[in-house]
């Protein structure tokens, strides 16, 4: 049910399709919260039909992605089903839409990808993602496109390269190596805080 003073998007004018690693890479590090890269095994871009052509010639805007990559946890697959395996489940990495497109854009592309994933890949047969608890976000999107909410995940720590907060699984496209003792001969200083467990979902494609 829309809520009255909201400002909805036309989805008559949205639609996802895959877009490269590199181009996703550029929006997530520029515009995403975090502006950290992470894993990706798929990036699908949100795009928006313009009602004009720009000079090229375009009619469609790249206004964000969303980015699906493996699961770090051995037993994320199974955690949801025993009848999984890591080869069935993807994390929903990031996500990222310019603003000024409507409050459901990101629910609409959120579904638009579940739809997408059973047209193009059936082997993902399940999504897992996470609200950051240390952001306040309490996963409200996840809750409106009918994520399965499963608890708070363990606490654990969170990693600092430099200041800046990093993840163990973007260390090898940044720096070649997760190891700390060579992260550290590199000349780089690692610092470490705990971190408050995160909002967990899952849902099936």
């Amino acid at each position: 049910m829309k809520e009255e003073g909201k400002n909805y998007c036309d989805t008559s004018k949205v639609y996802i399709a895959p877009i490269t690693k590199d181009v996703a890479k550029e929006i997530i590090v520029k515009k995403h919260y975090t502006h950290a890269w992470t894993a990706c095994r798929y990036a699908l871009g949100i795009f928006y039909k313009m009602d004009e052509s720009n000079a090229l010639g375009e009619d469609n805007k790249l206004i964000g992605c969303l980015v699906y990559g493996f699961p770090v946890g051995a037993r994320a697959a199974t955690s949801i089903s025993d009848l999984l395996t890591k080869d069935n489940v993807l994390e929903l990495t990031r996500l990222y839409c310019d603003d000024g497109y409507g409050s459901n854009i990101e629910s609409y592309a959120m579904g638009q990808s579940f739809k997408w994933f059973r047209e193009n890949d059936k082997a993902i047969k399940a999504l897992i993602s996470y609200a950051d608890n240390g952001q306040e976000h309490l996963g409200g999107i996840y809750q409106a496109t009918n994520w399965i909410y499963t608890g708070l995940s363990s606490a654990e720590k969170r990693m600092f390269v430099d200041g800046k907060e990093l993840h163990r699984r973007t260390l090898y496209d940044k720096y070649g190596t997760s190891s700390i003792p060579k992260l550290e001969e590199l000349g780089l200083v690692i610092t470490f805080k705990k971190q408050l467990g995160k909002h967990r979902y899952f849902q099936f494609t």
